[in-house]
């Protein structure tokens, strides 16, 4: 099951600022929240204090709490490894070991006996997390999760993005990734363009990025990473399909009844024969083959256009198509929609019988 997330940084942000976030966020099915400890002072007992104060209300609120670490915090603060009790006492669920840690002494916190999980950073390396199996941790409480990147052009590629997940993943390991808000101005550090893992995600709706990730099938939770997101940005990923690729798509002013019904109450999936040329959603034909699809605006195709062929195409009729790249119509079809365009490149990551849903907005 996919997680919603957000993150909150107590040392650049107002208490009742991120109270209030948090409980948006809740109200709206987010059940994580990523933190950062990284550049608290072990004597800066006011940060402490808000600090547990946030935790206590993400955990009213039946939300997980992930901190960000590294080697300096416990040093700062006189910690040990075998030890996590501080941690557990700002009452937060797990922490990201995010440098300085050898495998074996990851293996050995996730044996921790306070029950926290143990959160590896996954964009460093596609083998660390080899290294740590083979000391034979306690996967129970062993999670990953990318980085975020806030200067720009500094971002993850596609291809590291899926193979450093794809270590993860094949031992069943639960991963995470963030999408960056178009609204959100707060970051870890003064220094933010943006927030997220993938460099390609930077100047993307959030909706698109977290489609995109879904869509790699090595992303399990999506954060995002800079604070405040907009209610808008909010609500928006809560509607997304987590279970299926969904595309928000434009309806022509003047399609039928049937049409509209096709796409709004047909479950849609990509034939396993697949062309380069379009995805097909084909048992439409066989619900309505005794329906009547007269042409109707069959002008030229162009990649992103929803179709439906009409009565001049014999036993094709009622077939729903959604074309993958400029074609020529020669009448067969009907154009009666569109693809929004910021989500084109993720037509083209459609599988093979996948199941897809198509998500009218106006």
């Amino acid at each position: 099951m996919h997680k919603l997330g957000i993150s909150v940084y107590p040392t650049q942000s107002c208490l009742e600022e991120m109270i209030h976030y948090i409980e948006l966020s809740a109200k709206y099915g987010f059940k994580r929240v990523f933190t950062n400890l990284l550049s608290v002072k072990n004597d800066d007992e006011a940060v402490f204090q808000k600090f547990k104060s946030v935790v206590r209300v993400a955990t009213e609120n039946n939300m997980i709490v992930i901190a960000d670490i590294n080697h300096k915090v416990f040093k700062d603060l006189n910690l040990t490894l075998k030890d996590l009790s501080f941690f557990k006492s700002l009452g937060v669920s797990g922490i990201r070991v995010d440098a300085g840690f050898s495998a074996q002494e990851i293996a050995q916190m996730s044996y921790n006996q306070e029950h926290m999980f143990v959160e590896l950073n996954i964009s460093v390396s596609a083998t660390f997390i080899e290294d740590v199996l083979s000391y034979k941790p306690n996967l129970n409480q062993l999670i990953g999760c990318h980085n975020f990147y806030p200067q720009t052009y500094t971002g993850l590629s596609y291809n590291r993005l899926i193979t450093t997940s794809e270590s993860y993943k094949k031992n069943a390991i639960k991963t995470a990734a963030f999408v960056t808000s178009q609204e959100g101005k707060i970051g870890p550090w003064k220094i933010m363009e943006g927030l997220p893992t993938l460099e390609s995600h930077r100047n993307l709706l959030t909706t698109v990025q977290a489609k995109h990730l879904l869509m790699t099938n090595v992303i399990d939770d999506l954060l995002i990473g800079n604070a405040f997101a907009s209610e808008s940005e909010l609500r928006a990923l809560s509607e997304i399909n987590l279970t299926m690729p969904s595309f928000d798509v434009y309806l022509s002013n003047d399609i039928t009844s049937l049409d509209r019904k096709v796409i709004e109450k047909e479950f849609h999936f990509n034939r396993g024969d697949v062309s380069d040329y379009v995805i097909r959603s084909t048992m439409s034909r066989v619900h309505y083959k005794n329906e009547d699809f007269p042409p109707n605006s069959t002008n030229q195709i162009v990649k992103g256009d929803i179709m439906i062929c009409n009565d001049a195409y014999g036993h094709y009729k009622g077939e729903m198509q959604i074309a993958l790249q400029d074609m020529v119509n020669k009448g067969y079809k009907n154009v009666i929609g569109h693809v929004r365009k910021e989500e084109h490149f993720l037509l083209d990551l459609l599988e093979p019988w996948q199941p897809f849903e198509l998500k009218v907005i106006s």
